[in-house]
């Protein structure tokens, strides 16, 4: 699934379009929703893209809306691309939906802006690195969800390797301490880093320790930006058991400055190479 095809990102784009004409036309939520026969709960979901809609609905919203070709045309061809399925589907079975989500996502952003705090990005992990912690975070799997989950963490790594993505890591220095699998997985780990930040669409700088206290300690998070000024942009968020995606433009702009703060204060990409390889002869 190549950036131009991602569903889950046309879906969106449906989304911000149906907002956007039912706002033009002065229409409230409740005032639609009653013509479509639905509850406003239910609309909230197609307006926001957590579901898609389906073809008869859509020309019934393009009637009401009085949308006319090409535009009509334009907005329908996009509910079409919207309804397939992305690789990830086939893996369904040991996915959540705010995991999936994220692949769909990732799969049509231009860049990704990610902060970690004890992990090692997911879009940076080695193998037997990502084995490791996914054993650790799903115990009850089976060797064959595991494996599954450990193609699709290689699989989305991918997307580094397409001209229009760029990745900006910055990892706190307790990535490099935690004890994750054995001394080889670690080394492994952090030589597959400070490789990565030679590429030219990748950066990956570490914060440390004695950079103090900042604002992102509450968390690891991930800033992905779209191409184009449709105001898309968002925030990903995980727990333990969920995900969370902030849009407004006000939040999103919060963790913006976060992230230029942190990246201020982190090593530049050279000094956390030459971190990154010190620990890793350390570990060897």
């Amino acid at each position: 699934m190549t950036a131009e095809t991602s569903p889950t990102v046309r879906r969106r784009r449906l989304a911000s379009e149906l907002r956007r004409l039912r706002n033009e036309r002065g229409m409230s939520m409740q005032a639609v929703a009653d013509h479509m026969e639905i509850t406003t709960a239910s609309l909230s979901r197609i307006e926001t893209g957590r579901r898609g809609i389906r073809p008869r609905d859509l020309r019934f919203l393009l009637d009401l809306y009085e949308i006319v070709d090409p535009e009509r045309e334009a907005l329908l061809a996009l509910n079409r691309e919207a309804q397939q399925k992305g690789w990830w589907r086939q893996y369904g079975n040991v996915l959540s939906g705010e995991y999936a989500t994220l692949i769909g996502l990732e799969a049509e952003a231009g860049s990704v802006q990610n902060y970690e705090q004890s992990l090692v990005p997911g879009l940076l992990q080695t193998e037997a690195y990502t084995r490791v912690i996914t054993a650790a975070f799903r115990p009850g799997d089976s060797p064959d969800e595991i494996d599954h989950l450990v193609a699709v963490r290689l699989k989305r790594q991918e997307r580094i390797n397409d001209r229009d993505f760029t990745l900006s890591a910055i990892v706190s220095e307790a990535v490099l301490c935690q004890h994750i699998g054995s001394a080889s997985v670690r080394a492994e780990q952090l030589k597959h880093l400070a490789e990565m930040n030679q590429r030219a669409n990748v950066m990956v700088q570490v914060l440390p320790f004695r950079a103090g206290a900042h604002a992102a300690l509450t968390g690891p998070f991930s800033i992905l930006r779209f191409p184009g000024a449709n105001n898309m942009d968002i925030v990903y968020l995980e727990n333990m058991t969920s995900a969370v995606y902030l849009e407004e433009a006000p939040e999103v702009g919060t963790y913006e400055s976060v992230f230029d703060y942190l990246k201020a204060s982190a090593l530049s990409p050279n000094d956390s190479a030459s971190m990154l390889i010190e620990v890793t002869e350390r570990l060897a």
